[in-house]
């Protein structure tokens, strides 16, 4: 009986008849992790979608030229409208007042003045109807205006009242029903306030050096290529000083979020794949140890091992298939879901539709997960004896998987890597993780060898629960490895998200002195700096004040090259993205750290240098001599770098990347910005004494951008958290199958225990002490192995102090015992209630 192919598919087909008993955590485990990878890829698919379909309306146009601190020219005005319909867009912070001022009268806006022709593309709502050209208009001495309505709320008006901005007053005309070119940010700090451009004027607030951002926006004619357009423009103004953004950079930052957020659960779902691999390997050893006579008297009839093989994994792979195709349902509607929760909640419409890339991708690893973890118990009941198989259950058999079954697992895992950092969109970070799941892995298996043979070890109990307790750690087919497996990997992510959580929070509220910095100062004009100084400084109780003169450049060239072509490191390309403050000194400040080269003299008067972040420099590839060239004001200037600082960023110290010394920056149109420290009693008095006497003053309140940053963190971690919990969902599947096919083991050990004279409460109470140890030991690992996972991303990855979070530990070691007593206590209790002579007459 050697058994060809047709026969084994025969022969498998019989089998399944009998139903899935057995391998419903099988496919559990399969559906769940492929459903996640599937889910997330076809998501992030449908966001990018959106994006690409609403690219030109969150753009404005089919391209957006931003200018910091001045306007185009008329000579680049005129050229741009020359070529298409364009808008101008003037951004800036500024206070808005009520007209009787008082306390929680003041609040920092995000003002936002447009043209006639704004918006381009879409349509600009206003909750209470009407154009929005005439809403804007100055009517009865004050200017019409739309607020967010968190404005209103803020400052307690209703639709009609008025406010002052600068020394313009405007009525509030209606609020914002939807902006169609606002992308939500995370560094917004007030609500939005639309104005007429026309209005500006009188506001008083456009200063020279002022942080004001003006915007472009222009709708080609549908003939031409918009990458030759964006060429002449270069060409025709080669030193504007501008950044161009065209359609496929509508919106970088939401963009950016979505890549790091599907990376990151595509991970969950790859690490609820590898918890599912354990359950695979569960199902398939239960299954076979279920089939053991089967085989054995297929052996004993001539059937080679071949066939064996054949046979149970055409069953296997059929299995597979059904839960990934299960998967994949679930993942392929998962668009479809989201556009209905999400719906409001993102500046785009998802593009709900069926992404099959994501589909394929997710298959494969359904597959290979199947595969590659199927093979060892497979290759162990092709390669045993018939009399090996029928007293394996009290003798198992040593044994070794041949040279080819080896090779064929280790080949598995290597396609596994290979597509886990092929799919990724940020390799680097796919290899670390891919890295991190083979060593936690190995470390769980060491760690359950070491519990098993340590419970081998120890003799001589008096206590008869504990003497069983322990032998169940180390007997033939103890659930040792298969419970630290399951559980331990899963857990171990949580502990890595939670103390990566702790840290970043910690860094928000506990990290920063009792006397942070109460005020940011914005737009400072030179000629108010005595008189704002004076005014500032003159409060008693108040701390440290600082003041340094500020504009904002875009550097264009490192060490020569222009940025486009320099190999940027991913940790610093937000230094190259868009425009950077700069400032100038005499001397450093007292608590500079300079690292390399020195700190030019107080009367230096030669060539353009800088004191650079020596972060920077490492992430540029540059050092000492090395030159950068940054455009400020549509002027290119070069300069030498001179000395290195390094900046801890963190601690909300007064500092910038790059310091030019004296002698380039004084004679160039700029503001100051200045900070304070204050206890909160002082707040409202510096507030209202600044917005009172300098109104083209922003006030920023560190407070409550620290509170607002911790909100986000909160609620971003709740996601998070809620999101891992899908591998722990998938560790307590594979937990429960572990317990169940052990239950036939546990149904043999109870009869035997009864006849000996062991009540139900002394194996029940053997029961839940293995479970126990097995979960406090478990949970330990997985705390150590998650500890060391959050030190490493804390400390290289997120370049932060590291802090170490017992709670988060303890919790974690909690759950672990809760959870294997839990499941280990349901899936014993009916072995526990079996009759012995029933039992004993079948055998």
């Amino acid at each position: 009986m050697g058994g060809g192919l047709k026969l084994a598919f025969t022969y498998a087909r019989r089998e399944l008849r009998g139903g899935l008993k057995g391998f419903r955590v099988f496919i559990a485990c399969l559906a769940l992790g492929v459903a996640t990878i599937a889910g997330v890829g076809s998501l992030s698919e449908a966001v990018t979608g959106g994006l690409q379909r609403d690219a030109k309306r969150l753009l404005g146009g089919d391209v957006s030229l931003r200018l910091i601190h001045r306007p185009a020219t008329q000579e680049q005005q005129a050229y741009l409208k020359s070529t298409g319909s364009m808008s101008e867009i003037v951004e800036m912070r500024a206070m808005a007042r009520t007209e009787t001022g008082g306390v929680g009268g003041r609040s920092l806006v995000e003002l936002k003045a447009v043209d006639t022709l704004y918006p381009l593309i879409g349509k600009f709502g206003v909750t209470e109807g009407g154009q929005l050209k005439d809403i804007l208009k100055k009517s009865s001495g004050a200017w019409g205006a739309v607020a967010g309505k968190g404005l209103l709320t803020k400052l307690k008006l209703s639709v009609g009242d008025t406010l002052q901005v600068g020394d313009a007053r405007y009525r509030i005309m209606g609020t914002v029903a939807s902006e169609p070119d606002r992308v939500a940010s995370i560094l917004s700090f007030g609500p939005r306030l639309l104005v007429s451009s026309a209005s500006l004027p009188e506001t008083k607030l456009v200063q020279p050096g002022s942080q004001i951002r003006y915007r472009y926006r222009v709708v080609l004619p549908d003939s031409g290529s918009l990458t030759d357009w964006v060429e002449q423009l270069k060409n025709k103004f080669p030193s504007a000083g501008w950044r161009i953004r065209v359609v496929d950079e509508a919106a970088p930052g939401l963009r950016r979020f979505i890549e790091r957020m599907t990376l990151f659960l595509s991970f969950v779902g790859l690490t609820t794949l590898l918890v599912g691999g354990v359950g695979v390997t569960n199902a398939v050893e239960s299954y076979l140890d279920g089939r053991v006579r089967t085989i054995g008297m297929l052996k004993c009839l001539g059937a080679s091992g071949g066939f064996i093989f054949r046979t149970y994994f055409i069953q296997i792979l059929s299995l597979a298939v059904g839960g990934i195709i299960l998967g994949l349902v679930v993942g392929a509607v998962a668009p479809l879901l989201a556009a209905t929760a999400l719906k409001g909640l993102l500046p785009i419409q998802i593009e709900a539709a069926l992404y099959p890339l994501p589909l394929v991708i997710a298959t494969l690893f359904g597959l290979l997960i199947s595969v590659t973890f199927a093979l060892w118990p497979l290759a162990r009941a092709r390669a045993v004896t018939a009399a090996s198989l029928f007293r394996d259950k009290v003798a198992p058999t040593d044994f070794k998987a041949g040279g080819t079954y080896l090779g064929l697992v280790l080949l598995g895992v290597a396609a596994l890597a290979a597509l886990t950092i092929w799919s990724a969109n940020d390799k680097w970070f796919a290899s670390w993780f891919v890295a991190g799941a083979i060593v936690s892995l190995v470390l769980l298996r060491l760690s359950a060898v070491l519990v098993r043979r340590t419970a081998a070890r120890i003799k001589n109990l008096r206590s008869t629960t504990a003497r069983l307790a322990i032998a169940n750690l180390h007997r033939p087919g103890a659930s040792t490895t298969s419970v630290m497996l399951s559980l331990g990997l899963g857990l171990a992510v949580l502990v890595a998200i939670t103390l990566i959580e702790a840290n970043l929070n910690r860094q928000v509220k506990e990290r920063l002195p009792e006397m942070a910095p109460a005020f940011f100062f914005l737009d400072i004009q030179p000629d108010q700096v005595a008189q704002f100084d004076k005014t500032v400084s003159g409060f008693d109780g108040a701390g440290e004040y600082r003041r340094v003169a500020s504009l904002r450049g875009r550097i264009v060239k490192i060490a020569g090259k222009p940025v486009e072509e320099v190999d940027v490191d991913s940790d610093v390309q937000w230094a190259v993205r868009g425009d950077r403050a700069l400032t100038y000194a005499v001397k450093p400040a007292e608590d500079s750290k300079i690292v390399a080269g020195k700190w030019w003299p107080a009367d230096y008067a030669g060539p353009p240098q800088i004191s650079l972040d020596a972060n920077l420099a490492r992430g540029f590839g540059i050092g000492l001599g090395d030159t950068l060239t940054l455009n400020i004001l549509g002027r290119e200037i070069e300069a030498t770098v001179g000395s290195l600082r390094s900046i801890d960023w963190r601690s909300l110290r007064f500092d910038f990347a790059i310091i030019f010394a004296p002698g380039t920056l004084e004679g160039a149109p700029h503001s100051h910005i200045a900070a304070i420290q204050a206890p909160e009693d002082l707040e409202e008095g510096i507030e209202k004494a600044v917005t009172d006497g300098f109104r083209n003053v922003s006030v920023i309140r560190v407070r409550e951008a620290l509170q607002s940053a911790a909100n986000i963190l909160d609620g971003i971690g709740q996601a998070v958290r809620a999101t891992s919990a899908v591998t722990i969902i998938g560790g307590v599947l594979v937990l429960a199958g572990a317990v169940a096919a052990g239950r036939r083991r546990r149904v043999y050990d109870a009869v035997v225990f009864k006849v000996l004279g062991a009540t139900r409460g002394v194996i029940l109470k053997a029961f839940l002490i293995e479970y126990g140890l097995l979960g406090i030991i478990t949970g330990v690992v997985s705390a150590v192995i998650g500890s060391l996972t959050a030190w490493a991303v804390v400390v290289f990855l997120m370049r932060m102090d590291w802090a170490f979070a017992p709670q988060a530990v303890l919790t974690t070691v909690l759950v672990c015992l809760g959870v294997t007593l839990i499941v280990g206590f349901a899936g014993t209790w009916r072995a526990l209630g079996q009759k012995a002579a029933p039992l004993l007459r079948n055998e």
